[in-house]
């Protein structure tokens, strides 16, 4: 867990979760800066990390603008449990068959 960009791409340094899940409202930097450093990054296995913004931002302009910057997938806030852990297992099957 990270609060920050910076401590976020810190722990992608050290090591590889399975998949990313990120705000896109975050202090210093946004969850878009983030997603532009994992995509850009030089480690084939962080540039394919499946990344999921679960945010607040919820119009389709954002869910538009999310899925353009990088995520795999843009859900609102509060979801409900069983649909989240569904999403995850999608995106995390469908990344990792690359």
């Amino acid at each position: 867990m990270a609060a920050t960009v910076a401590e976020a791409i810190e722990i992608l340094a050290q090591s590889q979760p399975d998949i990313l899940v990120s705000d896109i409202g975050m202090p210093i930097e946004d969850g878009y800066s983030l997603i532009h450093k994992i995509r850009a990054s030089e480690s084939g296995t962080t540039k394919r990390l499946p990344a999921v913004a679960l945010t607040a931002y919820a119009s389709e302009t954002d869910r538009t603008m999310a899925l353009a910057e990088g995520y795999d997938e843009h859900l609102i806030k509060p979801i409900e449990p069983a649909l989240f852990a569904a999403v995850l297992a999608k995106i995390s099957l469908s990344r990792n068959s690359f």
